[in-house]
């Protein structure tokens, strides 16, 4: 079943190299702007969300909705949502291809709660799910950018945890998700030390990094000063590539054009590929309202208008209009990893000179 599915996902993606695909592939979907931490970066811990999908909202989207190869579930602190692996379930039992589930925690509930959800998702049976700890720097710098004392102790609680999880679930996967801004700049190679000293066999490769973005609709962060110097930014990405070891498969090929084009999108500061946004993929908020990516606010629509089914506002007047935005080169310039990695696969072609 696992390789099926895998298969599926890549017979896709490799599809959407020669055409626009009828539906979706992969959904990134906020399920809660609940979150407890506070931020430099992010403006989301200030929200004070009401009217969020309930448990039986996202059941009858999952139902209609049936093609998902990779869902993407985030926040907020998606651990806030008490009926997290009821949601998870609902998108197993009711998209038959789906391959591979992924999330991030800022690793601040409670361990043995986190644990224990986990556990549940997966005996839902997901061929693989990848959790991403939140971690941007040692631990007086990342106990400062989250506003939250002993953080990082609790982080690297929770990848201790999940490295013994590893053991008895080989469908389990993390890796330390380090988003670099101007408070951390400079700041990745000490911080490499200080997690290695506390977590065994931890390497380059078991770190995702990303560029701190603005978005009005997603971070709600377009007030604040954020981002890193570009140069410094490029260089500290080239020195993680260098030191990330040669990987056997699929993802870890993707993850090295991703850092590639990272850094190219750091010193440029345009969008290395076109996106593949309202093609293969969509971001879908906690209130219903669904749009290109995090970082695109052009709504197309909500899913409580059309009964739960994507498909009306996936052909709508307002989806045309992205998609002809993006094949003009008008989308807005952002690259992050929620929207790259489909960017990436399905414009793989053109990237190996094949197009």
């Amino acid at each position: 079943m696992k390789s099926l599915r895998m298969a599926g996902l890549g017979i896709e993606a490799f599809k959407n190299n020669f055409t626009m695909l009828d539906r979706p592939y992969k959904l990134t979907f906020s399920m809660t702007y609940w979150c407890q931490s506070r931020c430099l970066t992010c403006n989301i811990w200030e929200i004070k969300p009401k009217g969020e999908l309930t448990l039986d909202e996202i059941r009858q989207f999952a139902a209609k909705n049936r093609y998902f190869r990779w869902i993407e579930l985030t926040g907020g602190e998606p651990f806030l949502r008490n009926d997290i692996v009821e949601i998870a379930k609902a998108f197993v039992e009711n998209s038959p291809g789906l391959y591979i589930m992924t999330m991030p925690t800022n690793s601040l509930c409670n361990q043995d709660m986190v644990v224990s959800k986990i556990e549940q998702m997966l005996d839902l049976g997901i061929p693989k799910l990848s959790i991403t700890l939140s971690l941007d720097g040692y631990r007086e710098l990342h106990d400062k950018i989250r506003g939250v004392p002993g953080n990082f102790d609790r982080v690297m609680s929770m990848a201790r945890r999940l490295q013994e999880f590893q053991k008895r679930h080989p469908n389990l996967f993390f890796v330390f998700g380090y988003t670099m801004s101007k408070f951390n700049q400079n700041e990745f190679a000490k911080t490499y030390e200080a997690v290695s000293k506390e977590i065994p066999g931890i390497t380059y490769n078991n770190f995702h990094l990303n560029l701190a973005q603005l978005s009005d609709i997603y971070y709600e962060n377009t007030n604040l000063q954020i981002k890193s110097d570009r140069q410094i930014a490029a260089e500290e990405i080239e020195s993680v590539i260098r030191n990330r070891h040669f990987e056997v498969g699929a993802i870890p090929a993707i993850e090295n054009v991703f850092l590639k084009k990272l850094v190219q999108y750091a010193k440029s500061g345009e969008v290395p590929i076109k996106s593949k946004s309202l093609d293969a993929s969509l971001f879908m908020d906690s209130y219903g309202n669904v749009y290109p990516s995090i970082m695109w606010g052009h709504k197309i629509g909500n899913i409580r208008e059309s009964g739960y089914d994507l498909m009306p506002l996936w052909h709508n007047q307002e989806a045309e209009f992205v998609r002809t935005a993006i094949k003009e080169g008008k989308e807005p310039v952002a690259w992050t990893a929620c929207e790259a990695y489909q960017s990436i696969v399905g414009n793989m072609g053109s990237i190996l000179g094949l197009q």
